[in-house]
């Protein structure tokens, strides 16, 4: 995933920016196999805390703007350009994206507030251009850890991520406290990555939860820094809920059984008391880098996006086109139909393109009809007309569709 995941930064239509990888040693080693350690800063890390890994690459940072991105995502190639362009305004101080989720057509965070307690609250979204919402006080604007960018001056000076939140919270708590500080947040709604959700200790494949204990530990860790005491208890008592709710979920759907319902309960009343013996620290600034930039050198200069369509047993022809037009430098997008209504999905593969598939008769967004007439053509511009304001740059884009070959 990280390879894939830095495949798809090296599409990216922006210019000038540098990439810094902290991984353990396989996430090292991978780095080192594509052949790209001279072209990142790398920086070793094998610690199970998010917050200290993330300081650990705003520390060898040298850019303005520090952007942050999961392993397990993979960036839209303009989300630079529309998550950097907002700090233009010296008032802002953070921005954050819309992430799609598994199926890469949905929505799985577009933009919410944060209260002191906190407790998400949605934002009315008012369309494709930036905003910048203003929240009530005491509560903030809150980023997505996989999608989000900092002023670095703003962020080092306020010690950027808090170690004690080793997961959960993290950047939520930095939302926070640069609010305090009068800063404001962006949400960018153009600014998009896809994020596949990794397994790992906390989560399977299918999503389902194989420990509650950080996320019990965080809550209340972030209770103690940013709600009043007598608001513990209602908190935690919705969280218990939400937690509980949500495991149900998988268990309804087979990812749990009724045993692991009560162990995972019992993992996150553990992690609750554990925060609430966490010792809380001052955080100290973080120095300027000593390493100067290294703006990331692009393996082909960028020539723009295109567009290929075809018939799901043209595969291994569109296949074919896609990698020559990946060579040459270009961001291509896959259009593959069945003719059948099959819902749609899109992945960034890791040949390096973009490919959706599904049934020339099926939906896309699953707000859409279940079944809609329509002819090849008709479909393929719809669905391109649909992603092409996150797939364009400097290039123009022909659309091209199975006839053409």
């Amino acid at each position: 995933m990280l390879v894939r995941c830095l495949t798809g930064l090296g599409q990216l239509f922006y210019e000038a920016f540098e990439i810094i990888v902290v991984a353990d040693p396989a996430g090292m080693q991978a780095v080192t196999d594509m052949g790209w350690h001279t072209r990142v800063k790398l920086v070793a890390f094998d610690e199970a805390n998010i917050s200290a890994a993330r300081n650990a690459g705003i520390g060898v940072a040298a850019g303005e703007i520090i952007a942050f991105i999961d392993d397990d995502a993979v960036p839209e190639p303009s989300w630079l350009d529309h998550l950097s362009a907002v700090f233009d305004d010296p008032q802002i101080v953070a921005a954050g994206g819309y992430v799609r989720g598994r199926n890469g057509i949905s929505f799985q965070y577009r933009g919410a507030t944060v209260s002191p307690t906190g407790e998400e609250i949605t934002l009315d979204m008012p369309g494709d251009a930036p905003f910048t919402p203003d929240p009530p006080e005491g509560h903030a604007v809150k980023t997505m850890g996989t999608n989000c960018a900092f002023r670095r001056q703003n962020m080092a000076l306020v010690g950027g991520l808090d170690p004690v939140f080793r997961f959960f919270h993290d950047e939520t708590d930095l939302n926070m406290r640069l609010r305090k500080g009068g800063g404001r947040t962006a949400i960018v709604p153009l600014a998009q990555v896809h994020h596949g959700y990794a397994p790992s200790v906390r989560r399977g494949a299918d999503r389902a939860p194989l420990s509650l204990f950080e996320v019990g530990a965080s809550s209340m860790v972030f209770l103690r820094k940013h709600a009043p005491e007598g608001e513990y208890e209602g908190a935690l008592a919705r969280l218990r809920a939400e937690q509980r709710k949500r495991l149900l979920r998988h268990m309804v759907g087979g990812g749990l059984e009724p045993r692991d319902v009560k162990r995972l309960m019992v993992s996150l009343d553990a992690g609750i008391a554990e925060g609430a013996r966490r010792p809380l620290s001052p955080l100290m600034p973080i120095s300027m880098a000593t390493a100067p930039f290294l703006p990331f050198q692009k393996s082909q200069a960028s020539r723009g996006s295109i567009c290929i369509g075809g018939r799901s047993w043209s595969r291994r022809r569109l296949h074919r086109q896609a990698l020559a037009h990946v060579k040459a430098g270009e961001v291509v997008s896959v259009f593959r139909f069945s003719p059948t209504a099959l819902y749609h999905n899109v992945r960034f593969t890791k040949d390096g393109y973009w490919l959706q598939k599904g049934g020339l008769f099926g939906r896309a967004n699953r707000t859409e009809s279940v079944i809609k007439l329509t002819s090849f053509r008709a479909r393929l511009s719809r669905e391109w007309q649909r992603v092409a304001g996150l797939r364009q740059g400097l290039g123009i884009t022909m659309p091209r569709g199975d006839e053409e070959g």
